[in-house]
């Protein structure tokens, strides 16, 4: 066994080590460590927890990825592109693409006897992913797309429901201003909640083909194609690999398509977003350096009361290198005792968040109706293995002070 882990162990574990004042101290050490590692834990399945919700439901709207009409109109009035795109086959066997599906839109207005409300239909056909829908959906069902006639029935967000008094299974017209103006009546099918207020009050969800005859296009005309990948974090990667196939290639009318992804339509949210990783690092670091601090601290304390057993290894021949790792070695024996039960706070309180949302959220203000958790047992990792290397590497300068302690001094004294 080697030498020095042994002694670093006895240390530790000896009976003979509980009379010593440092103790006391090395006991509080550890729960700082603790605690440290615990907040670390928690703010980032928090933070990655707040990014991933967010970022769902806005995606939920707009998938991850954007073809449409490259022409500078930024009103929900869109110049269609054609469905039947020479591209479609090798846009479908790009590597990451998960899911590729066409909408329309169309600018409206929902009107009942007492109230009136500016909406926006986004039109989907039976390839449409309802996951989103699915899972913010509060009443009701999820559109069914026939093959046949369109179909009449909506989706409306519990915002609009609210503000014109409507529910599931309501009649409702909805008006167009166009040359000239026409009506249609739909059904309410079901009602969503995102949290977004900036988004559900606007999209009413339903049949691509009332659209497309409100436009007065044909059947292959779209206002555009949305993408979903497979990994979020290779959003920019893909946005380049789909621009290289899209091309910039003129339409017969002579306009061209333009390519975008989530993160260009709504930079404000996404950057916001970016401040509360910020947030996070800075929260890292102060653990970090509490925990760095506080291990100093106590290593000091540690070489101080052991000064008798220092001198006592020189005089025996042993080298101060040799003498620094048993120091280096108990202290790691104790951090790795911080962490252990770092993990058991920080992750018990977030799996008790994440099961029984036991912290609220004022969901106009934060989009989220709790705290959400976001459970990624490789950043856990990370946080364990930097947190034991990054105090241990602090540990390094201080316990040079054991090459200062001379022997024949310290055992004249004892």
């Amino acid at each position: 066994m080697n030498l020095e882990l042994f002694i670093a162990r006895r240390l530790v574990t000896g009976k003979e080590s509980k009379g010593y004042v440092s103790r006391a101290i090395v006991r509080f050490t550890t729960i700082g460590i603790s605690l440290g590692l615990a907040v670390m834990i928690i703010s980032v399945a928090v933070v990655t927890g707040f990014k991933k919700e967010i970022s769902n439901k806005i995606i939920g709207f707009g998938a991850h990825i954007q073809i449409e009409n490259y022409d500078s109109n930024a009103s929900f009035e869109t110049r269609p592109i054609s469905s039947n795109q020479k591209f479609m086959p090798e846009l479908r066997s790009l590597p990451g693409l998960k899911h590729i599906q066409t909408f329309g839109i169309k600018a409206g207005i929902i009107k009942t006897d007492e109230e009136i409300q500016g909406v926006v239909l986004k039109g989907v056909d039976k390839n449409y992913d309802w996951t989103f829908f699915k899972k913010n959906l509060i009443d009701g069902n999820v559109l069914t797309i026939p093959d046949s006639a369109p179909s009449n029935q909506i989706l409306i967000s519990k915002t609009t429901a609210s503000s014109l008094k409507l529910k599931t299974g309501d009649d409702v017209g909805m008006y167009f201003v166009q040359n000239p103006p026409r009506v249609r009546r739909f059904k309410i099918a079901g009602i969503y909640e995102t949290g977004l207020e900036e988004f559900d009050k606007i999209y009413v969800i339903g049949d691509i083909r009332h659209v497309r005859k409100l436009n007065d296009w044909d059947s292959t005309q779209i206002s555009g194609l949305e993408l979903s990948v497979n990994d979020f974090s290779q959003i920019d990667k893909m946005k380049c690999m789909v621009e290289n196939i899209v091309g910039l290639d003129l339409m017969p009318d002579g306009s061209a398509l333009k390519t975008s992804s989530i993160k260009d339509k709504n930079t404000q949210l996404f950057d916001w977003l970016n401040l509360v990783n910020l947030n996070a690092w800075i929260i890292l670091f102060l653990m970090l350096l509490v925990a760095g601090f506080n291990m100093v601290s106590s290593l000091m304390i540690l070489i101080l009361e052991r000064t008798n057993m220092i001198g006592l290894l020189t005089s025996l021949g042993a080298q101060s290198v040799s003498i620094r790792r048993i120091f280096i070695f108990q202290s790691g024996f104790l951090i790795l005792k911080g962490l252990l039960w770092g993990n058991l706070i920080g992750l018990g309180l977030c799996f008790l968040q994440y099961h029984f949302k036991i912290i609220k959220l004022n969901q106009s203000l934060y989009f989220l109706s709790s705290v959400p958790i976001n459970f990624n047992l490789f950043y856990f990792l990370l946080l364990n293995i930097g947190t034991l290397i990054a105090v241990l590497l602090m540990l390094i300068i201080p316990s040079m002070i054991i090459s200062r302690i001379s022997p024949d001094s310290t055992l004249r004294y004892n």
